[in-house]
């Protein structure tokens, strides 16, 4: 492939610039169409295969604008999808997604038969039916054909292209019909980390271009990037008609479920009549932590949302595609043997014997991670660790255990592996590429079988139509959770079947005066769709509290509590019962109600709490109050995590950089609830982090609101950034002083911790000093310049 300039690049060859939404291929669905009175969308379901679908980011803003009515507040760290997909080098922010605004992890991954219950948009009845009936009959229209996917993977260790990358990507003796090209530590740089904005971006793109196979033309489709996980897809010329519905996405899943240094992008898109969704991932570092690699992927899956072009459709996951293509640094190593042992059987080729060990392996054979996942067999040496420059096996002080780190696997049906390998000639990085060769069969369409099937349809529609009105049963018709707790996930199964004569449309629909379907506690997912006749879909009731949802349950403003409303397009509606309680908690409660609390808050009667909470929320005088006794100066929840970090974790590698895991967070959250056990347990990064989602679930951040425009004002003059401090609440002060001192002290350690004033400002001044509204990047980087004073010059107030 000829040498080009990347941005000319992308702007000559983007599939969606190339083939415009308006050119309509099948006249006999555009003729249909147009007898047709328009209903609530459009029959763009039905238009053209070439169509480019990722017009739709309009839609997928609107929808989340919603969707953050209904959660809460503005997330000031969330970034759009796609991370910047078609302008490379562009400037977003590092904490890009916020777990608690998201809904929650599910217990297990929604998928079912097509021919059951399909996902469609609010068209009609008609259409609707049309699109049911043929998706039954795809079978009698489609045709397999055999098409070549190039899959390949390099984390770079954040160098620059230093060698051609034909050698990898132009391996192959026939040119691949489709290309996904991921990188991982594309940047390692703090500016990279902060800001996510790297001017290596266009350099491994163009090496990439530059790399593609020269016995074809290639035309660009999609890019996507996570601060340092980049994705990139091309396709053949001839075949770029044929990709449409085109969709990006990321997930952080660092700190927080934020930082974009771990995590995935993934790349969706319709190919002919198939349905394909590639992930590129890096996950957890270090040996002993597979867990935490576990949690990233389950993260990953159910996070990873792809918005559809109707915005009254739920998103799609990962694993609801036909198709599913996982690459990337997952990072699992290979345990219970030493260096010398890995490299002796590695010198004897003996990787069968070696793969015995890989973490991987393992957890696959136990189906925790990538269940229906298939990889093929490994007949190449460890991909990791490597001297920089050369294929030496790592002589540093560490001296890495050899891992086979960079992966690729598929899960699908029709897909033959004709590849799989790493490429020790490239000597850029500490790892070795490593790609893979799909065959894959994708279903092409035949026209003519179509539009017969087609019409025939069309022909009973009347009679169908006519025929019977829609009915349901339920599995059932109440739901309790009981002791729900902050940020834990439950979920309830409702059992949808439909014992009507005829096809029907459910949804969850909205109440009089109500903004959403459901109280933002709750969703229903699916939450409408499709079903055959004698078809059967379960809906899981999942209920979630963040940190826009706890403030209200702590004072007891709001229970769980709440009605469902399941309407079916012309016929009756059913109510669903939601029924609970909540398990008050200091996440999600004011600094000074906490104040007040000497006793943990589960230790204390429900009607106490609530009266305190709500009298501290209303600013009423609090001398009349049930706890009388004078408040504590700093709420006890963050003296003890304070104090235990700065006792146990002043030297910990990359703290507040790295996450911990969901059940120790959770172990943490009940420790401070309860006041049992007497020490906080978990490890330093879970405690960590529980200190951060501490600060971030406060409904007045430790600067509140009202000095927010003050310290912006003021950023760059130390003196008045102290005399707003000064003016705080004096628990709110104290609570700043406290945190502040404490990360002065971390930084004395920073040889040990790799923590830095940047990093620090970086995370801290995001929580302690929260915009009211949307942050822009010039407001961050004030609050940043705010903070960084007081972490950096004399404290004295």
């Amino acid at each position: 492939m000829d040498s080009v300039v990347c941005d000319e690049m992308l702007k000559h060859t983007n599939v969606c610039q190339q083939y415009p939404a308006s050119t309509p291929r099948f006249q006999w669905l555009a003729k249909y169409r147009s007898k047709l009175t328009p209903t609530r969308g459009s029959m763009k379901s039905l238009t053209s295969k070439g169509e480019s679908l990722s017009k739709s980011s309009h839609t997928r803003k609107t929808e989340r604008s919603q969707t953050a009515e209904r959660r809460g507040p503005p997330a000031e760290h969330k970034s759009g999808g796609n991370g910047g997909p078609d302008s490379p080098g562009r400037v977003a922010r590092v904490l890009l997604e916020d777990r608690n605004d998201l809904p929650p992890p599910s217990i297990h991954t929604y998928s079912c038969n097509k021919a059951q219950m399909l996902s469609l948009p609010q068209f009609g009845l008609r259409d609707n039916l049309i699109r049911c009936e043929l998706q039954k009959s795809e079978a009698a229209y489609t045709n397999l054909e055999d098409f070549s996917f190039f899959l390949g993977t390099y984390n770079v260790n954040g160098q620059t292209p230093k060698e051609r990358l034909g050698r990898w990507l132009a391996s192959t003796p026939d040119p691949p019909d489709v290309y996904f090209v991921g990188f991982q530590e594309l940047d390692l740089s703090k500016e990279a980390f902060i800001f996510n904005d790297t001017p290596k971006e266009s350099e491994w793109i163009n090496a990439v271009m530059e790399g593609l196979h020269p016995d074809a033309k290639y035309a660009f489709v999609k890019h996507v990037r996570l601060v340092g996980i980049m994705l990139l897809c091309f396709v053949k010329t001839e075949h770029a008609e044929h990709i449409h519905e085109v969709e990006a996405e990321t997930v952080g899943t660092g700190i927080m479920g934020r930082m974009g240094n771990k995590g995935g992008v993934a790349i969706r898109f319709r190919f002919h009549n198939s349905d394909i969704c590639v992930v590129n991932s890096h996950l957890a570092a270090h040996i002993e932590e597979y867990e935490r690699r576990n949690q990233d992927y389950r993260e990953i899956c159910s996070r990873m949302q792809f918005h559809q072009q109707d915005p009254d459709l739920p998103p799609l996951t990962i694993l609801k595609h036909s198709i599913v293509l996982w690459l990337g640094d997952l990072n699992y190593r290979i345990s219970n043997l030493d260096v010398d042992q890995v490299k002796d059987l590695i010198s004897k080729k003996d990787f069968e014997a070696l793969h015995a060990y890989d973490q991987l392996k393992r957890q696959i054979d136990e189906e925790a991670v990538f269940v229906g996942f298939t990889e093929g067999d490994i007949d190449f040496q460890p991909t990791y660790k490597y001297d920089t420059g050369s294929s030496q096996w790592d002589s540093s002080e560490k001296c890495r255990v050899p891992a086979w780190c960079d992966r690729i696997l598929w899960r699908g049906q029709n897909i033959r592996q004709l590849h799989y390998t790493s490429h020790m000639a490239l000597k850029t990085s500490d790892h070795k590429p490593v790609s893979s060769l799909l065959e894959i069969g994708i279903k092409v369409v035949d026209e003519e079988k179509q539009k017969r099937i087609f019409e025939e349809i069309v022909r009973n529609m009347d009679r169908w139509e006519n025929e019977c009105i829609p009915s349901v049963s339920l599995s059932q018709r109440e739901f309790h959770f009981k002791d729900v707790k902050f940020m834990q996930h439950r979920a309830e199964t409702l059992t949808i079947h439909n014992d009507g004569q005829v096809p029907c449309q459910f949804e969850f629909i909205q109440k009089l005066d109500e903004p959403a379907y459901c109280k933002a506690w709750l969703t229903a997912n699916p939450h409408k769709g499709f079903l055959a006749q004698g078809a059967s879909v379960d809906v899981d009731l999942e209920v979630f509290v963040n940190r826009f949802t706890a403030p209200e349950l702590n004072s007891g403003r709001q229970q769980i509590e709440d009605i469902l409303v399941l309407h079916l397009d012309r016929g009756k509606d059913y109510f669903i019962s939601v029924m609970g309680n909540y398990l008050p908690s200091c996440f999600g409660t004011s600094i000074n109600a906490l104040c007040h609390l000497r006793e943990p808050i589960q230790a204390m009667p429900l009607d106490t709490i609530q009266k305190l909470v709500s009298a501290v929320s209303a600013g009423q005088e609090l001398s009349s109050s049930p706890v009388a006794e004078p408040p504590r100066d700093t709420p006890k929840e963050i003296c003890m995590m304070v104090e235990h970090l700065y006792r146990n974790a002043s030297k910990q590698e990359d703290l507040f950089q790295q996450p911990g895991l969901r059940s120790e967070f959770e172990e943490i959250r009940d420790c401070l609830d309860t006041g049992e056990p007497d020490s906080i347990p978990g490890s330093n990064h879970s405690v960590a982090e529980a200190l951060l989602l501490f600060l971030d679930a406060l409904p007045e951040p430790v600067v509140p609101y009202h000095y927010y425009r003050q310290c912006l004002d003021c950023c760059s003059d130390y003196s008045q950034c102290k005399q707003v401090i000064d003016m705080l609440p004096q628990c709110h002060k104290n609570v700043f002083m406290s945190l502040t001192e404490f990360l002065r002290g971390l930084l004395k350690h920073s040889a040990h911790n790799r923590l830095d004033v940047n990093i620090l400002a970086t995370i801290f001044a995001a929580l302690m000093l929260r915009s009211p509204a949307k942050q822009d990047l010039g407001q961050k980087r004030k609050t940043q310049e705010f903070y960084q004073h007081f972490l950096t010059q004399d404290l004295d107030l």
